[in-house]
């Protein structure tokens, strides 16, 4: 029995690991580390979501 996310769920799970794309993208993290973190991202949607949002680089804020 496999792990099957469809539906609202596969919907939900894309549109946060879009937003977790962007976030590493906009990031001050290393080109290497963003390739890296984007790969785990997309090869591991849930898991690589769940890692990057405890470990993963920060966007970049605006500091005043």
């Amino acid at each position: 029995m496999g792990l099957e996310i469809t539906g609202i769920g596969g919907l939900i799970l894309l549109i946060l690991d879009i937003w977790a794309i962007v976030s590493i993208i906009n990031s001050g993290a290393t080109t290497g580390s963003k390739v890296l973190w984007c790969l785990l991202v997309l090869i591991l949607p849930l898991i690589g979501f769940i890692i990057w949002l405890v470990a993963g680089p920060r966007s970049r804020t605006a500091t005043v």
